[in-house]
């Protein structure tokens, strides 16, 4: 008998950091349920009274430690459908570029939760031609495109779209 996978819809809010170089930061996350790997940017899920922008902020300084503050106004909305520690996650998330002057700003993991902990093993800045490259799974797949919405058409990453 085949177990059915609950599915949940789950209003979140992701960021696309980029860099001095405009390098893309990704977080490298293990599934707890399966064991397998996924790269995707920093985020999750909107909070109860939270706008979307608010979300992405908290969810950038809990994940990653870098200021809110880089977070820019306006979103590019991005259909998801992925599975994660025994459930399926479907619906559209708000994905928000921030920049950052420097390369590879460093990184604290000081506002993680004990199960993101755990499970968060490295991050990443990876550039626009190391993108299709990358081990494991890619959150969203289509992430390029989404950075090249975000970054606009003069953006390293609008050649790859």
């Amino acid at each position: 008998m085949v177990g059915t996978v609950e599915t949940r819809i789950r209003p979140a809010a992701r960021v696309v950091c980029l860099d001095a170089a405009q390098r893309v930061l990704l977080l490298h996350w293990r599934d707890p349920a399966d064991g397998s790997w996924l790269w995707e940017p920093p985020g999750g899920g909107i909070d109860p009274g939270e706008t979307p922008l608010d979300a992405a902020r908290r969810e950038l300084v809990e994940e990653t430690g870098l200021d809110p503050a880089a977070v820019r106004t306006g979103a590019v909305d991005v259909a998801r459908d992925q599975r994660w520690n025994g459930a399926r996650y479907i619906g559209v998330e708000q994905f928000f570029l921030a920049r950052f002057a420097e390369d590879r700003p460093a990184l604290v993991r000081t506002g993680l939760l004990p199960d993101e902990q755990e499970n968060l093993h490295d991050h990443a800045w990876v550039g626009p031609e190391d993108l299709p490259a990358l081990p494991d799974r890619l959150e969203p797949p289509e992430l390029a495109k989404v950075i090249a919405a975000l970054a606009g058409p003069s953006s390293a990453w609008a050649r790859l779209s």
